[in-house]
């Protein structure tokens, strides 16, 4: 693959190893004038904000990913393949559907179960089950016990839907009750796709989302919160970034 691809107008040099991937390039650009030291705008097509910088002396990308599978599997695909990214780290927000996980919670996803048609690119005879690279998970695992921080490590759901047709936003867990039962801890929006392109390109994926809605007792944060409220997250992904160097 050529770079510039269509949609990162950036050169290999421009990236780190790590690049941290928000889904808001509202919140790239919160971390990288809030974290980052001398950080440099490296992609701004389609108002996709990319920045590299440093933190503690390691060179860390952040850029954002946009919304569900399709969206992360076009960035996935390009940094991996055209860019020599070797781990994605997806910082997002999750809706959370058990019971004992709260607001602002961690939750790092060991696996990314799924609705999504995206693995069938793949031509796979059989289930693959998409997981997380190990290597970032404990490096996640430790940064977020020095930081003192809430977390759960667990399987998530990928989901394709926002909005359910029979419910609207799944408030009654109606739409994903079958998942509730079976464990999985919260449901987002990209994470499946990122890991299975991981594992398509041999690379290293991560997903670790701080809980923006508990959907069992209809509890929410704010746009503003989602926004600029998960910086124990955030330095959490940052810290995991220099542990992959070392």
């Amino acid at each position: 693959m050529n770079y510039p691809t269509p949609h990162i107008k950036a050169t290999p040099e421009d990236f780190g190893q790590t690049v941290l991937m928000p889904g808001d390039p509202l919140r790239s650009k919160y971390i990288a004038d809030h974290f980052l030291e001398n950080p440099v705008l490296v992609n701004n097509v389609r108002g996709v904000q990319g920045y590299t910088g440093t933190y503690k002396g390691v060179k860390v990308s952040v850029m954002a990913s946009g919304m569900g599978m399709p969206s992360i599997g076009i960035y996935s695909h390009e940094l991996y393949n055209a860019y020599g990214v070797q781990n994605i780290l997806r910082i997002g927000s999750a809706g959370a559907i058990q019971p004992d996980i709260n607001l602002k919670d961690i939750v790092m996803a060991m696996g990314a179960s799924s609705d999504s048609a995206w693995g069938r690119q793949f031509h796979l005879a059989g289930t693959f089950s998409p997981i997380c690279s190990y290597e970032m998970l404990h490096a996640a695992v430790q940064s977020a016990e020095e930081a003192g921080a809430v977390y759960r490590v667990g399987n998530i759901l990928s989901s394709d839907a926002f909005y359910y047709d029979d419910e609207g936003i799944p408030e009654s867990l109606d739409s994903v009750k079958t998942w509730q039962k079976m464990g999985i801890m919260a449901i987002e929006m990209e994470s499946a796709a990122l890991y299975l392109n991981a594992a398509r390109f041999h690379k290293n994926a991560l997903c670790i989302c701080t809980v923006s809605d508990q959907l069992v007792r209809h509890e929410y944060l704010t746009a503003e919160e989602r926004q600029t409220g998960f910086e124990e997250m955030m330095k959490v992904a940052l810290e995991t970034a220099v542990k992959l160097e070392k």
